[in-house]
C-alpha cells in the first residue's frame, strides 16, 4: 500500500476494500473505490500487474484542490467530486453551513474514469454575473474531468487554497494538538507529538492531510511549524517544568531542517519560553529524502550539542535505510504504523520490529512505535522489546485543555495507586 496521507490521519478503519466494489476505468486498467478515513475520504486505486498481484495506491483528495471558482462565485458556490455510483470523495464549500439558495447545477462525467464532478450555484448570483464571466464558470465544470489527472499529479498549485493558508496563518487558525506517548508497561505518560490541526473560526477543525502538503509545496510550512512551535510551548510550559523527564516532539521536514538559521532559531524560541533544551524533540520526518546527509548529520549534531534531541519518523517506509540511521545520528527511532498494524497477526513484521529494536540498541537509540491501537499490539511490541508507543490505545491527538486533563488523570491515578502500595507495605 502506497499512501500520501499521514499516519496520525490515516486510519482504515472501515474495514477492506472488496473488488465488488471497485469501479474500471473505460480502458479498464484501473479500478477506483472509496478508502473510509477518521480524517476524511481518500481515493483507492488499483492496477492489475498479472494474474496474481497488484498495486494499490490510497491518494489522500485535498478538498482545497477544488476551490477553483471566480472569487465573485465562491462563496455561492460548491464544487463536489464523486464517483460514478454516486460515493462522494471530495466536496469544497466556503461556507458549509450556509445552505444555497435556489441553486442551479452543472454535471459532468470523465470519459476515461469513472468520476462524476458537480457545480452547484445559487441561481440568482449567476444571474447577476455579467455574460462574459458566466461561460468561464462552464468551462470551469468542462474541464473537471481533466482535474483528476493534475490531484494525482500534484503539478498544479491553486492560487485559492494558498491563499485560505495565508489567511489562517495571519489569524493564528493553526493549533497545536498532542497525542500522548507512553512507557508501553506502566501506561504513564512520557511525553507528546505535537501536530498540526487547522481550527477555522466556526470552530471545524481540517485534519493535516487536508492542508499540509500545500503548505510544504507553497512554502509556508516553515512559517506554520514556527507559529505551532511556540504555541505549544506556551501550552506546556507548566507540564515541562513540573516534569523534568517529559519530553514534547515537534514535527519538521528535511527542507526547513536544512535551512539557514534553523538551529539558532529553534534555540532562541525556545531559550524565550523558558523551557529545557533536553525537553524538546525534533523530528524529522521521512515524507521528503534528505538529499546532503552529510550536512542534515552536521545540523543533528549541533541540535545535539545544544541539548536537543533528534528522532527520525516513518522508519521502516519512508527514506530511512540503515546507512541513515547510523549516518544521521538521532537519538530516537519512530517505527511506523504501518508495522504495529501487522505486528499480530505477521510473524515476519516481528522480526523487523526486533531488528530495529537491536539496531538502536546498537546504535545507542531509543525506540517509539506509532499508531498502537490495541491491547494486543501492546503486548507484542513490549515482546520485542519496544519500551515506549503512541497511538489511539492511549488517546488521538487532543487539544490542550483535554490533553492536560488526561495527564492530570493519569498522574493521579499513578499517585493513588503508589498510595495504596505503601498502605499496603
Amino acid at each position: 500500500m502506497i499512501c500520501s496521507a499521514y499516519s496520525e490521519t490515516l486510519e482504515f478503519d472501515k474495514g477492506w476494500a472488496d473488488r465488488r466494489d471497485m469501479l474500471p476505468s473505460h480502458d479498464r486498467k484501473l479500478s477506483l473505490f472509496r478508502v473510509e478515513q477518521f480524517g476524511g475520504d481518500a481515493l483507492g486505486v488499483l492496477r492489475d500487474v498479472n494474474r496474481n498481484s497488484a498495486l494499490v495506491a490510497s491518494v489522500g483528495v485535498n478538498a482545497g484542490l477544488f476551490d477553483l471558482m471566480p472569487a465573485e462565485l465562491r462563496a455561492h458556490s460548491e464544487v463536489i467530486l464523486a464517483l460514478s455510483n454516486g460515493e462522494k470523495l471530495c466536496e469544497f464549500r466556503l461556507d458549509a453551513d450556509r445552505p444555497l439558495v435556489e441553486p442551479m447545477s452543472f454535471d459532468r462525467h470523465s470519459t476515461r474514469l469513472p468520476l462524476h464532478a458537480t457545480i452547484r450555484l445559487e441561481h440568482a448570483v449567476l444571474s447577476s454575473w455579467n455574460s462574459e464571466a458566466y461561460w468561464p464558470a462552464l468551462a470551469v465544470a468542462l474541464a473537471l474531468g481533466a482535474m483528476f489527472g493534475i490531484l494525482l499529479a500534484r503539478s498544479r498549485r491553486m492560487e485559492g487554497p494558498v491563499a485560505d493558508l495565508d489567511r489562517g496563518l495571519a489569524a493564528g487558525e493553526f493549533k497545536p494538538y498532542y497525542q500522548p506517548i507512553f512507557d508501553l508497561g506502566t501506561g504513564r505518560i512520557t511525553g507528546c507529538e505535537v501536530l498540526a490541526r487547522w481550527v477555522r473560526r466556526d470552530g471545524s477543525v481540517v485534519p493535516p492531510m487536508n492542508f499540509i502538503p500545500l503548505a510544504e509545496s507553497s512554502g509556508r510550512i516553515q512559517v506554520m511549524t514556527w507559529q505551532i512551535l511556540k504555541s505549544a510551548l506556551a501550552d506546556l510550559e507548566g507540564v515541562l517544568k513540573a516534569d523534568k523527564t517529559f519530553k514534547m516532539s515537534v514535527n519538521v521536514v528535511p527542507k526547513h531542517l536544512l535551512s539557514a538559521g534553523f538551529v539558532e532559531t529553534l534555540r532562541r524560541t525556545v531559550l524565550a519560553a523558558r523551557v529545557s533544551a533536553r525537553q524538546i524533540v525534533v523530528e524529522v520526518t521521512e515524507r521528503d529524502e534528505l538529499d546532503d546527509l552529510a550536512h542534515a548529520a552536521a545540523v543533528v549534531a549541533e541540535l545535539r550539542d545544544r541539548g536537543f534531541r533528534v528522532a527520525i519518523d516513518d522508519v521502516g517506509v519512508g527514506h530511512s535505510g540503515l546507512s541513515r540511521l547510523k549516518g544521521l545520528g538521532a537519538n530516537t527511532i519512530k517505527i511506523d504504523k504501518f508495522f504495529v498494524d501487522t505486528i499480530t497477526v505477521d510473524a515476519s513484521t516481528t522480526t523487523i520490529v526486533e531488528m530495529l529494536v537491536a539496531l538502536a540498541k546498537d546504535f545507542r537509540m531509543t525506540v517509539v512505535a506509532e499508531g498502537i491501537e490495541t491491547e494486543e499490539q501492546r503486548r507484542a511490541l513490549i515482546a520485542s522489546g519496544v519500551e515506549e508507543g503512541q497511538g489511539y490505545l492511549a488517546a488521538a491527538p487532543l487539544p490542550f485543555a483535554k490533553f492536560s486533563e488526561l495527564v492530570d488523570s493519569r498522574r493521579h491515578s499513578a499517585s493513588a495507586a503508589l498510595a495504596g502500595d505503601v498502605l499496603v507495605a
